[in-house]
């Protein structure tokens, strides 16, 4: 297996993982420790974690989706019936750095062990990972992924009009948890190699899933706007964003900018659409977005998706060609970065998705093999049997609040993605110095750059930056002159990470390229987050988190049978990337924390989105078929869907996940007849799956949906609501959980601010500053870590290259590069 796996020494290859319950969260932060080294351990009953069952499944049976959260792991099996399990068990911890527990999800027959004993022996690092936490009005309820992404208001504005909203495969929620679990563990190894203790977080999958709807629901406050579902791939507050059909093959389309929308505009001839100032910004365009699609769709069937990709590289707009199945396989680019890998599955061989976090010195394994029931893995470069973090156990008093307290980054990052890499950098006690420009600041902060926005300072008004630029310190930074550059070269050397998602070249253009910047300081490590990767021939194409979903192959497996390809979130790419981006800044520092040498991180946002479709692109390697579209149905849950409630537009996703459930579910609806042995099996209900789906609807239609959610709860049937990001601020556990914290800042005044989904105690981490407004802190920064003198700033101000105020679009223009969009 060296040919697949490689031979780099991985830069978690010290640490062994052990890995105790079942969860795609749980499964998916072991697999990222695997991917860079790190002994895995899984333990797993002699009937194999249930996912090993989980659909859909290889020409021979295997789970798709086990291998893709396991390969390069192995499995340790203990019988819960052996006297001897429970000592087998702690045994196999006390010789682990790190014990991912997702026991809460499902508890796979693992026995019961007391962790904290344990930790009162050894220093392990300890991640206990559950659907809503232990406290709060939804611990214990039942559960699923889409039940989860319903409540966490990810499901409601996908869809057609009329509904009912269109939910997306499962496993989303594991991806995006295990990313929390894979940060919140790194972190702590930081912190030990600090000389901190050994760290205890809880997990919570329902609020690690906030991350994406966070940002729809600050744009719904900030806007006073109603939002809602408007079609399927259209989305609010406007557009265009979505996939249209073209001459040959799928084109995916974000317009946000009104150079772009001039530039799409001009691409499709359209003068007229062009020149009406009403369609410059997107809240115009949603007004009149059948209008304006009842134009261009007709146009884009004149060409093919590749002909207008290659056309909309030239005018920068960010167009992407959707690619099929087929298409990713052979894709030589994303083979020869790791995208796509090879993996086995016993005696099958086919291909999966690989780890984005592309570290250059130190990259991931390239495929591997998934562990047969029992099978101890000969991997090479692992540290097996040696104890990679030396500390004293939990019992220490730590000297650091923060895990990341003694760490500095500086932040070159705009809008979402790059922003909330640094944001969790920061909120794990991070000092990040974040670096904009008065002539072209954070494009969060707004796009019109008309006179009365910025004299009236509504830059500094918009919640979406607040709430991405948090707990950080903010200067500002004239970097097409040589004096900016020249003290940002400064701020560097004292640095231990560097983050940009700038367009590629950007940096290296204005003289702050990795082989500068490595020369000052060695030790350093650089992300440069672009859309398709700094090496990629595809670099220079613009990109938002709707450009990247459309271009990872999802979309092609959601959504109806025989119906189009449907996005899932309007800009999911952007926190999917900034979440693996500060996943690969921690591995990164770990490693030069280890040996004192830094590297370069190329994260390509668009291979972050890759791993939701991971499952169907093995089963396509394996079988050359398209993916199955279930719609709101599900391969294995039976019934699952999203049903109507009384009221407005109000819905409920219902999933029965076994046949006890099945039973209660049958009484609930007053149909004994369907709690028979006949029916036990999803396999027998789905052959009238039609008829139950539509009893369901008739008892959903007599409730409103949280009266539903808590009469089926009730019954332990997993049931959520299907809430609009909106409702997230009056949500009752998150309310209980303390989830939003109240946070004052000039311009705005009190408002809510989410937590991290990760908890090292029993309430969230506290928000310890609010976002800087423009060059806040350029005094501060430059006098105390700098050394300037009150005359050296005065004269920076004097001169342009710092100050406090946006400048308006006319002297702007030399600097618009910096834009990563």
């Amino acid at each position: 297996m060296t040919n697949i796996m490689g031979a780099s020494m991985g830069p978690l290859s010290h640490l062994r993982v052990v890995e105790i319950g079942s969860s795609a969260a749980s499964g998916y932060c072991a697999r990222l420790f695997a991917d860079f080294g790190a002994d895995v351990q899984k333990v797993e009953p002699p009937s194999g974690d249930p996912l090993r069952r989980s659909e859909p499944l290889t020409p021979r049976g295997q789970s798709a989706w086990f291998a893709f959260l396991n390969f390069n792991k192995s499995s340790f099996v203990i019988d819960r019936a052996d006297p001897e399990a429970v000592t087998r068990l702690v045994a196999l911890i006390e010789q682990c750095d790190i014990l991912i527990d997702g026991r809460d999800v499902d508890s796979a027959e693992c026995p019961f062990i007391d962790v904290a004993r344990i930790q009162e022996r050894r220093s392990v690092v300890y991640l206990q990972a559950s659907w809503f936490g232990r406290q709060g009005p939804y611990a214990g309820f039942a559960a699923t992924d889409s039940t989860v992404r319903a409540l966490a208001g990810l499901i409601k504005l996908v869809g057609p009009i009329d509904g009912p909203p269109l939910h997306a495969p499962d496993f989303q929620t594991g991806i995006l948890a295990g990313l929390w679990g894979f940060i919140a563990a790194t972190s702590s190894i930081v912190a030990q190699m600090n000389g901190g203790a050994a760290r205890s977080w809880s997990l919570n999958i329902f609020e690690s899933s906030i991350v994406l709807s966070e940002y729809l629901m600050f744009e719904a406050i900030g806007r006073g706007d109603l939002m809602r579902r408007i079609g399927i791939n259209q989305f609010w507050p406007g557009g265009p964003a979505g996939i249209y059909e073209t001459k040959r093959g799928w084109l995916g389309v974000t317009t946000v900018t009104p150079r772009q929308w001039h530039a799409f505009c001009d691409m499709l001839d359209l003068p007229e659409l062009r020149r009406d100032p009403t369609l410059d910004l997107v809240e115009g365009r949603l007004l009149r977005l059948e209008q304006i699609e009842g134009q261009f769709t007709p146009r884009l069937k004149a060409r093919t998706a590749e002909e207008w990709f290659a056309e909309g590289l030239k005018r920068k707009i960010p167009i992407v060609p959707v690619p099929e199945l087929s298409d990713l396989l052979v894709d030589s680019e994303r083979k020869s970065r790791g995208a796509i890998v090879p993996v086995v599955l016993g005696d099958e061989v086919g291909f999966t998705v690989g780890s984005p976090q592309r570290l250059k010195l130190t990259p991931p394994r390239r495929g591997g093999k998934v562990p047969k029931l029992g099978e101890q893995q000969a991997l090479p470069n692992t540290g097996r049997c040696r104890r990679g973090i030396s500390s004293s156990p939990r019992g220490r008093i730590e000297s650091d609040r923060w895990p990341l307290q003694r760490l500095r980054v500086i932040d070159f990052t705009m809008g979402w993605a790059g922003p909330l890499c640094t944001r969790v950098l920061a909120d794990l006690g991070a000092e990040v110095i974040k670096i904009e420009a008065i002539q072209y600041p954070d494009w969060w902060r707004g796009v019109d750059r008309r006179h009365a926005y910025v004299a009236g300072q509504m830059y500094e008004k918009t919640l979406r930056f607040c709430a991405m630029n948090r707990n950080k310190f903010g200067i500002t930074l004239d970097l097409t002159r040589p004096a900016g550059v020249a003290l940002a070269k400064r701020l560097v050397a004292g640095a231990d990470i560097v983050v940009d998602n700038y367009s590629v070249d950007v940096l290296r253009k204005v003289g702050l390229g990795y082989d500068v910047l490595r020369t000052i300081n060695p030790r350093l490590v650089v992300m440069s987050m672009s859309a398709f990767g700094a090496d990629s021939v595809y670099r220079h194409c613009r990109a938002y988190g709707s450009t990247l979903e459309q271009g990872s192959g999802l979309p092609t497996v959601v959504g109806n049978p025989d119906g189009v390809p449907v996005m899932s979130h309007v800009a999911f790419g952007d926190a999917v990337g900034g979440l693996n981006g500060c996943a690969a800044v921690l591995t990164a520092l770990i490693h030069a924390r280890k040996t004192g040498h830094g590297q370069f991180v190329d994260l390509a946002q668009i291979d972050c989105m890759m791993p939701f479709a991971a499952p169907w692109i093995t089963i396509h390697s394996l079988n050359g078929m398209p993916p199955m579209r279930y719609g709101n149905r599900h391969p294995q849950f039976v019934p699952h869907g999203c049903f109507r409630c009384a009221g407005e537009d109000n819905w409920i996703m219902i999933a029965v996940t076994d046949a006890h459930m099945w039973q209660r579910l049958a009484v609930l609806l007053a149909k004994p007849e369907w709690a028979t042995e006949a029916l036990q099996s999803a396999e027998a209900r789905r052959e009238i799956e039609d008829s139950i789906e539509a009893a369901i609807a008739a008892w959903t239609l007599r409730h409103h949906a949280d009266e539903a959610m808590t009469i089926l709860q009730s019954e332990r049937i997993a049931a959520g609501v299907v809430r609009s990001p909106i409702d997230l601020l009056n949500d009752r556990h998150l309310h209980s959980r303390e989830f939003f914290q109240q946070i004052k800042r000039p311009f705005i005044g009190l408002h809510p601010q989410p937590s991290m989904p990760i908890r090292d105690g029993i309430w969230p981490c506290g928000i310890r500053a609010a976002a800087p407004t423009l060059g806040q802190h350029n005094r501060e920064i430059l006098s105390k870590v700098l050394g300037l003198s009150d005359d050296e700033i005065g004269r920076l101000f004097e001169d342009g290259i710092i100050g406090a105020a946006m400048r308006s679009e006319e002297p702007c223009t030399k600097i618009k590069d910096l834009s990563s969009e």
